[in-house]
């Protein structure tokens, strides 16, 4: 039996694709309302393809949740896959791991095994986490096992991710690397053991740096194309192929995840004394951020073109979200430059095809759609167009 902790985004399509690889599970989360969802067989996440059938066939069965760990104590692994958030600094914030570790520890037996799957700084795992489990289960690894496989799926498509994507798994020690493979073969189909559970931790920090960076990048052709009046798109087209892959553009980059990783490692860099290894992260983090101010600057200009007072042209930002058609303003770009333009004293006004006119206004933000504005900015297409 195995318990997966934490039923977010990530953790629930986990724990229903493992329940329908014929294992019992058991849920963990601290949401009672989701619980208890969950246990009647209604999806939480109904915008997860897949993952509604999965609910209905396992739900009660094979997969129940729940907010008590002391109803896990009989399971032999436990997969850990809770957020790990940052404070204003780009510090990671443990509290909720330790949280969900401490907790584990307090019904880790002999012989059972501990995944952590949250992305975290590397060595978290073998030391921090460890450290966590030791000292609450009284235990010392080598009497459990300890491992960590970093969680690779994308908000939407989790379910054929989990399926589909090739996965990696590395232990704390050797014999925790072949426990956790030895057990994810039976619900990954497509799993690659590697040497440690740090290297595990920097595959899935570098899947981040390299978007990260190659966003920058594009961001950067993008707005010197612009300046030289050449069709970045145009460019872009014929520019690609199997050996350049050139991103698309953006408002920034948003979201749980990409904005975050690169801090673990330039943090990291920066207690060695090492700035220089990390100055190209750094920078691209820079750039990514600042492009809401780009795009503020290129709204207001198209705002002088109208004959009418600044502060009267009906400004309409259309899509919120961090990503297109997920339902997720964590780090949104483009809820930043509705901020940002709102605070230069314009008239902004937001569209979402995802939020209902209530809930934009409940976030203290202005409803309006597209037709009925002056300049109306589609933050996925990166198009500005006069009404």
């Amino acid at each position: 039996m195995l318990a997966v902790v934490g039923l977010g985004k990530a953790g629930l399509p986990l724990a229903a694709v493992i329940a329908d690889s014929g294992f019992k599970v058991i849920g963990i989360d601290v949401d009672e309302k989701k619980c208890e969802m969950t246990n009647r067989g209604v999806n939480p996440i109904p915008e997860e393809t897949g993952l509604d059938e999965l609910i209905k066939k396992h739900a009660g069965k094979n997969l129940v949740a729940t907010p008590r760990y002391e109803d896990a104590a009989n399971c032999e692994v436990f997969i850990v896959i809770v957020p790990l958030f940052v404070d204003e600094n780009h510090n990671p914030d443990f509290r909720v791991l330790e949280n969900a570790f401490r907790n584990i520890g307090k019904v880790l037996k002999k012989g059972d095994l501990v995944v952590l799957e949250t992305t975290v700084p590397p060595m978290t795992t073998e030391i921090i986490a460890r450290k966590w489990l030791e000292e609450e289960s009284r235990l010392k690894l080598g009497e459990f096992y300890l491992a960590y496989s970093p969680e690779r799926i994308m908000t939407g498509y989790s379910i054929s991710r989990l399926k589909e994507f090739p996965k990696v798994v590395g232990g704390a020690d050797k014999e925790s690397g072949m426990k956790v493979f030895e057990v994810y073969r039976d619900f990954v189909p497509n799993l690659h053991l590697v040497s440690s559970a740090r290297v595990a931790e920097f595959i899935k920090l570098m899947e981040g740096c390299y978007r990260d960076v190659n966003v920058a990048l594009a961001n950067e052709l993008f707005k010197v194309a612009d300046e030289l009046g050449i069709d970045f798109y145009e460019a872009r087209q014929y520019a690609n192929h199997e050996y350049c892959h050139i991103h698309m553009p953006s408002t920034g980059v948003g979201g749980h995840c990409i904005p975050l990783y690169p801090w673990f490692l330039i943090k990291e860099m920066e207690k060695k004394g090492k700035f220089g290894y990390v100055k190209l992260l750094r920078t691209a983090r820079e750039l990514n951020d600042e492009m809401v101010s780009y795009w503020a600057e290129r709204i207001v200009m198209e705002c002088m073109k109208i004959s009418k007072p600044l502060n009267e042209i009906k400004i309409c930002i259309k899509g919120i979200t961090f990503r297109e058609g997920v339902k997720e303003l964590y780090h949104s770009r483009n809820l930043a430059l509705v901020k940002l333009l709102t605070e230069k004293g314009l008239n902004v006004f937001v569209y979402d095809d995802l939020f209902t006119k209530e809930e934009i206004e409940k976030m203290g933000l202005k409803y309006l759609e597209p037709e009925n504005a002056d300049v109306v900015f589609d933050c996925f297409e990166l198009t500005m167009s006069k009404v």
